[in-house]
């Protein structure tokens, strides 16, 4: 039997410009509305970039590395880990993995002996392409039929939120 709090997708208010939740809400929820929307858009994001990358033989993440490689050259892997806000075990599996995938190559620094270099390799520098586009198709898929109006009111909202986040975050490491 359900709690008679507990809503689920059915319960929502109809709002023919927001659509249904995908995520039941729990009543102990309904608190943090703002982050528990949060949650389900980042799911469903993830869950799409991971389908889409699959074709081109990525993981989601792996093609944010790929991007920095792409921009910026070889990078130490440390420097990887603080552009992504990652953390080194992350970093590691993933520059293994990339680099078992042949899309990265690892040389020695020559301004650090103690040090690596991470570059894009040939097969990565092909793979660009297709990798923007299937980050354009994410991000239809993402913005639907929002106007370009609608695209900078969210883009400036997700915004807002990762600066509030990003401050709450530097306080707890204080």
């Amino acid at each position: 039997m359900q709690h008679p709090k507990h809503r689920d997708a059915r319960d929502q208010p109809a709002d023919e410009t927001l659509g249904t939740a995908t995520v039941p809400v729990p009543a102990s929820a309904e608190v943090g509305p703002i982050s528990h929307g949060i949650f389900r858009v980042a799911r469903l994001h993830r869950m799409i970039a991971g389908h889409l990358l699959r074709r081109v033989g990525l993981h989601t993440g792996q093609e944010l590395v790929m991007m920095q490689l792409w921009e910026l050259g070889p990078q130490r892997q440390t420097d990887l880990v603080h552009l992504l806000d990652s953390d080194a075990a992350t970093m590691t599996r993933t520059i293994k993995r990339l680099e078992n995938a042949g899309f990265v190559r690892r040389r020695p620094c020559p301004d650090d002996k103690r040090a690596t270099l991470i570059e894009p390799t040939a097969a990565s520098r092909a793979l660009r392409r297709e990798v923007e586009s299937i980050w354009t198709e994410l991000e239809n898929a993402a913005v639907g039929t929002l106007d370009a109006a609608q695209r900078a009111q969210s883009l400036q909202a997700l915004r807002a939120l990762e600066n509030n986040l990003a401050r709450y975050a530097a306080k707890a490491d204080e």
